[in-house]
């Protein structure tokens, strides 16, 4: 598996389902550029995990929208299955109406272009932030059994964003609020003093 990270995100163009349930053929990850993305994988529709994950990130998706970021969801299922699970109600395995894009990817292209597809022919719990400009920023890759933390996930948007504005690295555990660390040898000395004891 190759490292994405400082490189330009893979561009597609797919059909996905939108948040409004309509089919959007020619869904571009490039239409995005300017604004934040944040790009994950799932498995499969209809499966275990999944619907925690797509749940978890559907309840944060203000926080998303705020922070100028867009989520986007894909699996190697196709639009009409993802359509089906948005219209099964939660309490019987579905999802829901989802407020962001679901996009198929059948032909396992794009998941192949991640780097996160199994030779089983599904892909791992792939995420992926992109900047701006198109550049992957950040990615984790979990297997099958492992959902992701999305608290986790605006954690580092928001470290992102907190180091383009003000030219500071963000420390370990860091949180949107607290301090930040000069990036030299004094202010890293100055940030330890105060908080690595």
């Amino acid at each position: 598996m190759s490292l994405l990270v400082t490189n330009p995100a893979p561009d597609f163009s797919a059909t996905a389902v939108m948040a409004d349930n309509s089919f959007k053929e020619d869904f571009k990850l490039s239409d995005y550029r300017g604004k934040y993305v944040l790009l994950f994988f799932y498995p499969l529709d209809f499966t275990f995990v999944c619907p925690s994950e797509i749940l978890a990130f559907n309840q944060a998706v203000e926080q998303f929208e705020e922070a100028n970021c867009q989520l986007i969801g894909v699996s190697i299922d196709s639009h009409f299955s993802h359509f089906a699970w948005k219209n099964t109600p939660i309490n019987d395995g579905g999802i829901g109406n989802i407020q962001y894009p679901l996009v198929s990817d059948l032909n396992k292209a794009i998941s192949n272009a991640y780097n996160v597809l199994l030779d089983s022919g599904v892909a791992l719990r792939g995420l992926f932030l992109i900047d701006k400009e198109g550049v992957v920023r950040h990615q984790v890759v979990n297997d099958l059994p492992l959902g992701r933390s999305v608290n986790e996930a605006l954690r580092v948007l928001h470290a992102l964003q907190f180091t383009e504005e003000h030219g500071e690295v963000c420390p370990a555990n860091w949180k949107q609020g607290e301090e930040a660390m000069k990036p030299t040898r004094e202010g890293v000395a100055e940030y330890l003093s105060k908080h690595a004891t």
